[in-house]
């Protein structure tokens, strides 16, 4: 039987090498750049280069809300996020879409190209996230579940 954490690796470092992650945290970071130029971009920056170093190594890690790890979120982070979506996260995401479709024409680059629309995704709201190893954002999920069934909904 394979160990997970050695699965993690490997894929990590074919991604990196093969699958665009190279190119996928270029780009994230090429944005973060460009938005730290200026004062106002600074916050977007920030999560671009965060963001970055989870394109690079994605398998064995999630990006889950800061809130789930009990950080306060600034206000307006949502507001900011759609700010974020016009002037870098939609041409992130449709690179992202193309190369995970470019990645889907083969049994190989089937993970590769989920990985690229994992990061797709979070380019619509990259502010207030964070990475931790996949084994506790799904803890903190069931965690946040349990606590809303359990009728302490906000």
């Amino acid at each position: 039987m394979v160990d997970p954490s050695s699965m993690k690796i490997a894929l990590n470092l074919l991604w990196f090498i093969f699958g665009g992650g190279i190119f996928a945290a270029a780009l994230w970071i090429i944005a973060g750049g460009l938005l730290a130029v200026t004062v106002v971009g600074l916050p977007f920056a920030v999560a671009a280069f965060r963001i970055a170093g989870f394109a690079a190594f994605p398998f064995g890690r999630r990006l889950v809300g800061a809130e789930l790890l009990g950080e306060q979120t600034l206000p307006g982070t949502g507001l900011v996020n759609l700010l974020w979506v016009v002037l870098a996260g939609i041409w992130l995401a449709i690179a992202h879409v193309v190369a995970g479709i470019a990645c889907l024409g083969s049994i190989v680059g089937i993970p590769f190209g989920l990985a690229h629309f994992k990061l797709a995704g979070i380019c619509f709201a990259p502010l207030g996230k964070r990475t931790v190893p996949s084994e506790i954002a799904d803890a903190l999920e069931r965690a946040q579940a349990d606590w809303i069934v359990g009728g302490n909904s906000r």
